[in-house]
């Protein structure tokens, strides 16, 4: 993992939020907090919360009573979080590091995490972070990208920065977030980290966009890739966006635009 790679200032949580939540985040965040309160919960923790999106859905489902942490690594990420959360009691923020939570042992239910361990340096020891700070039958819930071959919008992308940069390709996407989607894999390193029980299971969806450029700003200007490309100069950013959505159009059509996504859903135990 690049060091750019969790770097999420600047603009970069605006573009994410209103770009890149509603193109793939939203339909997983509900189906994460769909099963977050399968089984009775009464205190939980999000690690790795960005924006908000998965604590904007799961804390309405929460049982009266209930105590929600929602943490990120990123302060300016859960500044957005917080400032687009309705007030409930319930929820406390605080930054902190998924691999050394601040947290005693077994304070928790349920540990959520939406599309963040792929960002973990070392993931074997984020996930015992998770099992220390469960309690007895408590569950960890998380998801993973696919690979890049399994999520159209952030392939195009990709493959237009490679064109327009060929001696310098932005490696982020397909390296990081769509980097990590081996479940055995994933299986060994819950294994190692203590966990006895692992579902994975892999859920197909569909990412909408009103026209062929809302992708390409996505991805581009909506996640690290923006600091892979930025060195080049705004001219560089702007043209992977044009080489984007110019192929975004050919295939999916000039309005509307609905590609392939795909991930892993994993709760562990």
């Amino acid at each position: 993992m690049s060091s750019n790679d969790k770097v999420f200032q600047g603009a970069i949580p605006d573009y994410y939020d209103t770009y890149l939540v509603p193109l793939i985040f939203e339909g997983f965040a509900d189906d994460l907090a769909r099963r977050v309160v399968a089984e009775p919960v009464a205190d939980v923790l999000e690690t790795a919360a960005g924006s908000g999106v998965v604590t904007r859905a799961l804390a309405p489902r929460l049982p009266a009573g209930a105590s929600y942490w929602a943490t990120d690594l990123n302060p300016p990420m859960l500044d957005r979080a917080r400032a687009r959360q309705p007030a409930r009691p319930e929820i406390r923020w605080k930054p902190a590091d998924a691999l050394q939570l601040p947290f005693p042992d077994g304070s928790f239910d349920a540990v959520c995490c939406q599309f963040g361990v792929m960002f973990f340096p070392d993931r074997v020891r984020g996930y015992a972070e998770a099992l220390r700070v469960l309690r007895p039958g408590g569950r960890f819930l998380f998801n993973v990208w696919d690979s890049l071959a399994h999520n159209e919008f952030a392939e195009i992308v990709t493959r237009a920065g490679r064109t327009v940069l060929p001696h310098s390709p932005p490696g982020f996407l397909e390296r990081t977030p769509h980097g990590h989607g081996d479940p055995s894999r994933i299986r060994s390193e819950l294994g190692a980290a203590g966990f006895r029980s692992v579902e994975i299971e892999k859920v197909t969806a569909a990412s909408t966009a009103p026209d062929p450029s809302h992708p390409a700003i996505a991805y581009a200007r909506g996640t690290p890739m923006h600091g892979e490309l930025a060195p080049h100069g705004e001219d560089t950013v702007q043209r992977v966006i044009e080489a984007a959505a110019e192929e975004i159009r050919a295939r999916f059509g000039s309005g509307e635009v609905c590609g392939r996504i795909q991930a892993y859903v994993i709760s562990a135990c």
